[in-house]
């Protein structure tokens, strides 16, 4: 096992893994920006460095800085998180060069499945179905919009580096093409530093389902069911659940032996997750893979009773996985809530500032990961999650109401958050029935009325 874990990340997820370090036994040493330096990562890590100021790029993903603070602090293992240099694969091989193990696959497996476009001919390679697109980059706006006359519009044009909803524009008709086109390869030159992009066919109103892996060294590969990401909100995801409430059980066999399939064939090491489209007759579609562990594991610990940060570590160190894991089934239905530093009644504006009251709810079935506390001060300079309510029920009607209870018992002040919002959506009855997908959040909110005052339609604590 190793001695000292450096964990390239900030927030919650740099706290989960140090929780998970401590508990193998393993030393953790955090890293920092300046806007951070009061973050709980930083409290509760056994040693902490400072890497630069408060911009992601002169610190989170400043790669010479991050290997400069793992020598200095003597490490001998690197856990990315998600985002930032996760799924970058010339930091995974400067990891390997400088002899300290990078949590994860190698750097040649992120970059097969990193590049979507690679990654998409991968996977017809091995037989898992895939949505009809280009076979390649599309270098320019004539050629695009030759190749979406010729398939039949609506198409999605992607970024063949992108990630997290960025780089993506539908095209419904020729109209909207050019524009469309144009959107995606400027947002993915200024998001990735490369502004490939290729096309698909548009899968309308499909469901988003991702099948969560692991496999270790020694030849074992377990899938350990599925999640279902659509209620989204431009390509982000708000609400996650598992098991999702549209897959058959026959459904859900092909998708898990397709995963499987596809991990086995690349020689994949350590956690990941398949990303799907599926449409409402049973057709599903490989989309991508994250290298990575992904923000929304925690509702798969939960009905599987495993660790999944634990198992990265293991794997990474050699341990083959666990007996656990590898015999666990489903049991009950976990659904997660990402709270985000946001005002939904203001078009999801970001809302920094100091929180002057943080009070969790708790009970039966309730967990939640967060780095934030009473007094912290929120930075303007990344992602707005703060925390994630993760419940469990014995069944989805019993995990919804626990879930609604949890929401309305959460009280942050000083800061707006999406807390309301989300509680308005599990008391929708689209959400109680499971009729929703990709689509529905968007057509949701255009036909909310503004809230008297500004204030919304379900009054929580902390609106009191």
């Amino acid at each position: 096992m190793f001695k000292n874990i450096l964990v390239a990340n900030r927030g919650e997820i740099a706290l989960r893994v140090i929780r998970a370090a401590k508990e193998l036994g393993v030393r953790t040493t955090a890293v920092y920006s300046e806007a951070d330096v009061d973050s709980m990562h930083v409290h509760l890590a056994d040693d902490a460095i400072c890497i630069g100021p408060p911009s992601s790029a002169d610190s989170y993903l400043k790669m010479e800085a991050i290997l400069s603070a793992a020598e200095i602090a003597n490490v001998d293992a690197i856990h990315p998180g998600y985002g930032f240099l996760s799924e970058n694969p010339r930091f995974a091989e400067l990891c390997e060069s400088c002899n300290v193990k990078f949590i994860g696959p190698s750097s040649e497996v992120i970059s097969m499945m990193g590049d979507k476009n690679t990654a998409r001919a991968t996977a017809v390679k091995y037989g898992v179905p895939v949505t009809p697109g280009t076979d390649g980059i599309v270098e320019t706006e004539e050629e695009g919009l030759k190749f979406a006359e010729e398939m039949g519009f609506p198409v999605m044009i992607k970024a063949t580096a992108g990630g997290g909803g960025r780089g993506m524009r539908p095209a419904l008709n020729k109209a909207s093409f050019v524009n469309a086109f144009n959107a995606a390869r400027q947002e993915a030159e200024a998001c990735f530093g490369n502004p490939d992009v290729y096309i698909e066919k548009l899968v309308e109103n499909p469901h988003h389902v991702e099948f969560q892996i692991v496999a270790d060294s020694h030849g074992n590969v377990k899938e350990l069911g599925e999640r279902d990401c659509s209620m989204q909100r431009r390509n982000q995801k708000i609400i996650e659940e598992t098991p999702s409430p549209l897959l058959s059980d026959e459904l859900r066999q092909r998708m898990a032996e397709a995963s499987e399939t596809l991990v086995k064939n690349i020689g994949y090491e350590n956690c990941g997750t398949i990303e799907y489209l599926v449409d409402d007759h049973e057709n599903f579609y490989f989309m991508e893979m994250n290298t990575r562990i992904q923000v929304e594991h925690p509702i798969t610990e939960e009905v599987r009773g495993c660790d999944l940060i634990k198992e990265q570590i293991r794997v990474a160190a050699g341990h083959p996985l666990s007996e656990h894991v590898m015999a666990s089934s489903p049991r009950g239905h976990s659904i997660e809530c990402r709270i985000n530093a946001e005002d939904p009644y203001n078009n999801f504006a970001p809302s920094p500032g100091k929180i002057k009251l943080f009070y969790a709810p708790g009970g039966r079935g309730v967990r939640v990961d967060t780095h934030v506390y009473s007094g912290y001060e929120v930075p303007p300079n990344y992602d707005s999650m703060i925390a994630k309510l993760i419940v469990t029920g014995a069944t989805r009607e019993i995990a919804i109401a626990r879930m609604i209870r949890s929401l309305n018992e959460f009280v942050i002040r000083g800061i707006k958050t999406t807390i309301p919002f989300q509680a308005s959506i599990l008391k929708h009855n689209a959400f109680r029935s499971g009729d929703y997908n990709i689509a529905w959040v968007e057509k949701f909110l255009a036909s909310q009325p503004a809230p008297p005052d500004g204030l919304p339609d379900i009054m929580i604590e902390e609106d009191l």
